[in-house]
């Protein structure tokens, strides 16, 4: 029987479950928690981090640290909310060719969608 998992990609905190024995359970990370920081960095030697590691190191490598990026999903640069919240990231943005936000890490820019996919594999790996 093939097994099924369940993610909730969150805005702050994201988590996996599976049915075992019938019943839902939430899954540990490999980091042994539950829930997980939405959270990618490039750290300083050129690595990706996830989840906590990247959480943990974003108070010494904030421009590189990338959250809460999940709330910019298809919503376009100039929206009022959106220009509201780009205030308070302490990482870089600007607006895309079509109009919505994309994000830089390291040198490299991406989209929303790219970072929560990076959120996305890591919970599937673990």
């Amino acid at each position: 029987m093939s097994k099924t998992l369940g993610i909730d990609l969150g805005t702050s905190i994201s988590k996996m479950a599976s049915i075992i024995n019938g019943e839902p359970k939430c899954i540990e990370t490999r980091e042994g928690s539950v829930l997980m920081p939405s959270v990618v960095a490039i750290s300083k030697t050129g690595g990706r981090i996830v989840g906590i590691l990247a959480e943990r190191q974003a108070i010494t490598n904030p421009k590189n640290t990338i959250h809460s990026v999940k709330r910019f999903i298809g919503r376009r640069y100039s929206d009022p909310e959106v220009q509201k919240e780009l205030k308070l990231l302490s990482y870089e943005t600007r607006e895309r060719q079509d109009g919505e936000v994309e994000v830089k890490m390291g040198d490299k820019w991406y989209t929303p969608i790219e970072i929560s996919a990076q959120i996305l594999q890591k919970l599937k790996l673990d």
